[in-house]
């Protein structure tokens, strides 16, 4: 029967009416799996002898498990934020004489085959061949890897219990800060405490049992969860849920766009995948702390700067990449009312324009690495503020591939054309060249204030700029449409 689901599924991306995109966009995704594979085979075979030189005199095999408590709640996280439920078409087949328990197995077993339990085991099967050939107890060893592989798995079925719960994400954010914080100002033996959980395994292996015990109630528990919602009168029927309205009459005061831009708000809050989307650009703050503290960057400018602009351009590339295909469910009911294309999207400009502002107004800790790091935000801010809107919502104007906003995850690549990604190319490459040709020739400070006049000269010209991409959007009026009904 799984074979047979599984010749299914194949047939359908390849029968798929889009099956040409997608390819493109698989095999794009399938590159950057590689690369990231390779990285982690990397640190599984390095990562001993590199901990080995930057801890001299400490066990390399100890400081992993005094640390491995950070790295199974980032691994949690990073599930929450990236992994896509595995899903398969079953409505048809709720009619069809085949057991609903079959159907659960399969989607469950399906999961343990993912991208991310992969990856813990090209990380840990090299790790444990290193500790072996380094002399350390070879059945503790296997106990230990086995546990490990078991505890991917293990938080494998966790993601997918907790994934549509919004609270989880912030208590594991705060967990992993707070242990973080416990551990820099020495608010009690975290690392040390954890560390010894994780070493027992090694010293019995026994304990490994213990990975398989959670990994079989952790299934149970999503069998159990499944089996509840895939009844064929659940498949068919309407939800009807109450509607929880807030009160945005301050947007009033913009005139006339306000309309346009509380339905964006209201939009991108009640929708699983815009409420990611705009949840992560605050993940974009981060960006700046791993450019500016790592010692590879420390005299790299350019790569500094690259941390300095998504620092504020989180939520204009997140976002403004992917207009108009958020409104891509009523596109058509839209293009038929007597609407203003250009209040249509300067509502997605506004909404741009503050997001920017409000990421900048947060970057203000960045003073702590001093003035020459905080500039480089500076500019990246102007920037962004002024040209970055400006060239998504021109990119936008190609963009025809639908999106539903029900489904969410950062690897979902519904949507994803090749305006998405050439729109990157302006944003990330243009000021990188400013910034190295006149500060080759001009100095530091020149360099800066010419990558903030680009985005000062963009917001000045912003309406002939706008008008321009108003008769884009026009112009591809009918294509977006047909476009936009397309089913992936």
């Amino acid at each position: 029967m799984i074979s047979h689901f599984l010749n299914l599924e194949w047939k359908q991306f390849f029968r798929s009416a889009s099956f040409g995109k997608n390819v493109g966009i698989k095999i794009l995704m399938a590159f950057f799996a590689i690369i990231i594979l390779v990285n982690f085979l990397f640190l599984g075979a390095k990562g001993y002898s590199i901990l080995e030189e930057l801890f001299p005199g400490k066990d390399p095999f100890v400081l992993v498990n005094q640390f491995m408590i950070f790295m199974v709640i980032s691994d949690l996280i990073f599930r929450y934020l990236m992994q896509k439920i595995p899903v398969m078409d079953i409505k048809p087949m709720l009619a069809l004489p085949i057991k609903k328990n079959k159907l659960v197995n399969y989607v469950l077993t399906k999961s343990v085959f993912s991208f991310f339990n992969f990856g813990s085991l090209v990380l840990y099967i090299p790790f444990a061949i290193v500790l072996i050939m380094e002399g350390y107890n070879v059945a503790g060893v296997v106990g230990w890897t086995f546990f490990m592989i078991m505890l991917a798995i293990c938080l494998n079925f966790t993601n997918f219990l907790i994934n549509k719960n919004n609270i989880a994400l912030g208590v594991l954010v705060a967990l992993l800060g707070g242990l973080w914080l416990a551990f820099k100002y020495e608010l009690g033996n975290v690392t040390g405490f954890f560390g010894d959980l994780f070493y027992a395994v090694y010293q019995n292996p026994l304990l490994s049992i213990i990975g398989v015990i959670f990994a079989g109630i952790l299934y149970y528990l999503n069998f159990k969860q499944l089996s509840n919602v895939i009844y064929l009168d659940g498949a068919v029927k309407t939800e009807n849920q109450e509607v929880n309205t807030s009160d945005l009459s301050f947007v009033d005061r913009l005139g006339s766009v306000a309309p346009f831009i509380k339905n964006d708000m209201r939009l991108i809050w009640r929708n699983k995948r815009t409420k990611t989307v705009f949840l992560m650009s605050f993940f974009f703050l981060l960006f700046g702390l791993m450019f500016f503290t790592m010692e590879s960057y420390k005299d790299m400018e350019v790569m500094q700067l690259y941390g300095a602009i998504f620092v504020t351009a989180g939520f204009s590339m997140n976002y403004g990449q992917f207009v108009p295909a958020w409104d891509s469910e009523h596109y058509r009911m839209l293009m038929t009312q007597n609407l203003s294309y250009r209040k249509f999207l300067e509502s997605k400009w506004y909404l741009m324009i503050v997001m920017t502002v409000i990421l900048f107004v947060l970057c203000t800790p960045y003073l702590y690495f001093g003035i020459h790091k905080y500039l480089l935000i500076v500019a990246g801010f102007f920037f962004n503020l002024g040209f970055t809107p400006l060239i998504m919502l021109y990119m936008g104007a190609f963009n025809k591939k639908r999106i539903e906003l029900s489904s969410g995850g950062l690897a979902n690549t519904q949507g994803t054309s090749a305006a998405q990604f050439l729109v990157m190319i302006p944003v990330l490459v243009l000021p990188i060249i400013v910034y190295a040709i006149v500060n080759h020739f001009l100095g530091f400070n020149a360099a800066i204030i010419a990558i903030a006049l680009i985005g000062v000269v963009s917001l000045l010209l912003k309406n002939p700029i706008m008008s321009f991409i108003e008769k884009k959007y026009q112009e591809k009026k009918y294509a977006t449409i047909h476009g936009f009904k397309q089913q992936d």
